[in-house]
């Protein structure tokens, strides 16, 4: 297991399986959790699952195109990205669609985009290249760390409370922190900006009704069990029938209109329903091992932005996950965000599957794993395209500048 962990390539290789194990079972989730309300509101029990499927079919190719590019995009990209998440959660207040209390979508003809996810991607991009340009300056009083790192992630934070999102604004609270973390900002002011976070977290939730009655149903789901505990109390019941080794894959009761949106925030529990203990024991080791894979990307690279970009995008993915799985077993009050990668929504799996694809591109570059890459041989593509007869093109594109191959090899100089 140790010389496994030592190889140059170990953390490109956790990324991509555990990325698409979690995608795998993700969309045969989806699938089982959302047929009954998918057949009785559209007449078909694919819907939904054929709609993530087209979510998966243009992630996968951005993954792979984000996998191939190089460092110095992700650090310009972070800027236009902000702009536009900006953009997009304005427009949102302006001409969004409300659905269940919450203000976070954009409602174009079949498509429903939800700018909020992008803005986590513009965080963890903007903040590391922001904090990477001032650690190599030198500027690493804590006023220029925080400036204007914390007014962007305020104002984004505001306009995401501002359309009913508690979730997704806990996320970029947790990605703000990591980026304290890992610059190294004083343990006086790390608590008092996670002080004065969790302080403005109780105000948002004082004000809303609708958030006093989850919190209640938190702390005493069976007071109210018709009510605000309902979806808490159906999400136990239903991993609880799982027991060890769950009912089988499509056999879930709860799902019957019992667990309120089984195909997004409370899919986890049609898992532990169908797949039982040892399912979710599986989900939680490969996010587990996502979340081991991207540090030790921040770890082995010395560059500072691809330190603080890999333990932000960690944050956000594994963070997002602990609170998703922590409100569905009931350590944690639900909060309405998607489990990543395994949930129901493209408008959340695009960005995160861009992100990965990010960690991909930055463990090529720990040291041994470009040789390492290069030792492969050809890839998949170029194999495929050498069936076709197309192989000649890529061949002489991979081949090195300089002095012919046979030449060299027999030791004799090319033309001077």
């Amino acid at each position: 297991m140790r010389e496994l962990l030592n190889r140059p390539l170990t953390s490109y290789y956790l990324v991509l399986g555990c990325t698409l194990l979690l995608l795998a079972l993700g969309l045969l989730m989806v699938l089982s959790a959302s047929s009954i309300e998918a057949l009785k509101e559209t007449g078909t029990p694919f819907y939904w699952f054929l709609k993530q499927s087209v979510s998966a079919a243009i992630g996968i190719p951005l993954m792979w195109i984000c996998s191939r590019l190089p460092q110095r995009f992700f650090r310009l990209a972070g800027y236009p990205l902000m702009m536009l998440s900006i953009l997009g959660l304005l427009m949102v207040l302006l001409i969004g669609t409300s659905q269940l209390g919450a203000q976070r979508w954009i409602d174009i003809g079949p498509i429903y985009l939800q700018p909020s996810e992008p803005a986590k991607l513009g965080l963890v991009l903007w903040g590391a290249d922001l904090l990477a340009r001032k650690a190599r300056r030198g500027q690493i009083e804590w006023r220029n760390l925080l400036i204007p790192l914390l007014p962007g992630t305020a104002i984004l934070a505001l306009l995401v409370m501002l359309g009913s999102d508690l979730g997704t604004t806990i996320v970029l609270l947790l990605i703000f922190l990591a980026l304290l973390w890992v610059v190294g900002v004083p343990i006086r002011l790390f608590a008092g900006v996670m002080g004065v976070a969790g302080l403005a977290t109780i105000i948002m939730i004082m004000v809303e009704p609708y958030r006093m009655e989850r919190l209640f149903g938190f702390l005493d789901p069976e007071q109210n069990a018709q009510g605000s505990g309902w979806q808490a109390l159906q999400g136990k019941i239903a991993i609880g029938s799982g027991g060890w080794f769950g009912l089988g894959l499509g056999s879930s009761r709860q799902k019957w209109t019992w667990v309120p949106h089984a195909e997004s925030d409370f899919i986890f529990s049609i898992l532990g329903e169908e797949l039982g203990l040892m399912g979710t024991l599986v989900v939680i080791a490969l996010f587990g091992l996502l979340g081991y894979a991207g540090l030790r990307v921040a770890t082995r690279v010395g560059d500072p932005f691809v330190r603080l970009a890999s333990c932000a995008a960690v944050a956000w993915i594994a963070g997002q996950a602990i609170v998703n799985i922590g409100a569905v077993i009931g350590v944690l009050p639900i909060t309405g965000i998607p489990l990543p990668l395994v949930s129901y929504g493209g408008s959340a799996l695009l960005p995160t599957l861009a992100a990965l694809g990010m960690l991909l591109s930055f463990a090529k570059t720990e040291p041994g794993a470009a040789e390492a890459l290069a030792a492969r041989g050809p890839g998949p593509v170029a194999r495929g395209l050498s069936w076709l007869g197309l192989g000649g093109a890529a061949a002489r594109a991979r081949r090195p500048r300089g002095r012919h191959p046979e030449r060299r090899a027999r030791g004799v100089k090319g033309p001077t």
